[in-house]
């Protein structure tokens, strides 16, 4: 591969900021994808999906592959996100599904679940590199590889200078899966693994049940606390963690919260270790399965997930950007201890829930 742009890349970045940047003439908004960071490199018939941490994504997603030699110049250098669809919405649950070992797992994946691909930058096409070319610039000639071509894989970013329509993407768009904005100057040049952009995203709280903890790398100290949440039926799913504490403050947890440390035997997640299914009695249906913590990594198979369990008995208020399913998509932000809650009160119905949006109109724009 002979490109004037080579893999491998790290991604230019974005730092988070509270309040969307208010329009001076020189920014431009676009909706944040909640996917796989990738750049693609097509040169003739080699392809390479670079991922963030520069690990080859390619193996993972031969569908994509295929899609950009199908759909895109035949040398190419695009920066996007990987995405896979369920009906209107983005499904990060399944993406994270497609990252497997096993080939003939990986082919029935491509085939039943397959990726998109939504481009937002351009860095080479032909013999040019346009690391150097301000953002403005790089839309304009990337926008133009779509104009007049039939809708496939790889999609484009919508993008405005409209800082009104901005906030209204921001509220609107989450329903479909999108957990933000970001915001780009015109004349910003393609700067890799550096936090030039900036990024708006969604923050909520909610109260949650304390039901465990994993030991920090460094030692026996807390890492993060395992957080649940009761269902309609009672039955208590994990849903995430927060590890937003200082160092001094991991090690006086520890002492805290000793007195709620229990067995996995009489812990509402101790089956998580036998692996065994959810069950109704006979007759009845049986119901969507509990959520627990898992035992293996998807990212690290070394990584060890056992927790050390707690009596689920307090409530702490986290902040969350937004949910995935039932879980908290990302790590939720410890604000404060809630004694006055009860943790049979800590359940999903005191959760906000976007309107669903059609994903098919986001791109259309």
């Amino acid at each position: 591969m002979k490109l004037p742009v080579e893999p491998p890349v790290p991604p230019m970045l974005a730092k988070a900021v509270k309040k969307m940047p208010p329009q001076d003439g020189s920014l431009l908004y676009e909706p944040k994808w909640d996917g796989f960071r990738c750049i693609v490199f097509r040169d003739g018939d080699e392809v390479y999906l670079g991922s963030r941490n520069e690990r080859p994504f390619t193996r993972y997603f031969p569908e994509l592959v295929e899609a950009v030699k199908a759909e895109l110049p035949d040398r190419i250098v695009l920066d996007g996100e990987i995405v896979v669809r369920r009906g209107q919405v983005l499904d990060f649950d399944t993406l994270q599904q497609r990252i497997h070992p096993a080939a003939s797992r990986v082919k029935l994946l491509s085939e039943t679940t397959p990726a998109s691909f939504v481009a937002f930058d351009l860095l080479a096409i032909g013999e040019e590199s346009l690391m150097e070319t301000p953002f403005g610039e790089r839309r304009a000639r990337l926008a133009a590889l779509f104009d007049g071509k039939p809708a496939g894989s790889v999609r484009l970013t919508p993008i405005t200078d409209d800082a009104e329509r901005a906030h209204e993407w921001f509220e609107m768009f989450e329903g479909a899966g999108l957990d933000g904005i970001v915001v780009k100057p015109r004349d910003l040049l393609y700067e890799p693994d550096r936090r030039v952009m900036f990024k708006v995203k969604h923050e909520r709280t909610a109260d949650v049940v304390v039901c465990g903890y994993r030991e920090h790398k460094s030692g026996p100290v807390v890492g993060s606390l395992l957080l649940g949440l009761y269902d309609a039926a009672g039955r208590l799913h994990h849903v995430g963690v927060a590890a937003s504490f200082p160092m001094a403050r991991r090690a006086e947890l520890v002492d805290e919260i000793a007195p709620y440390r229990t067995d996995l035997a009489s812990h509402p997640w101790g089956i998580w270790m036998t692996g065994a299914a959810d069950a109704a009695p006979e007759g009845e249906v049986t119901p969507p399965p509990q959520r627990r913590p898992g035992n293996v990594s998807r990212w690290n198979a070394g990584k060890d997930l056992s927790f050390i369990p707690l009596r689920p008995e307090m409530v702490i208020e986290v902040a969350y950007d937004h949910m995935e399913g039932d879980r908290f998509r990302h790590t939720a932000q410890f604000r404060r201890w809630r004694p006055d809650r009860t943790p049979e009160s800590c359940t999903y119905e005191q959760l906000e829930r976007p309107t669903s949006y059609d994903l098919d109109d986001i791109l259309a724009r």
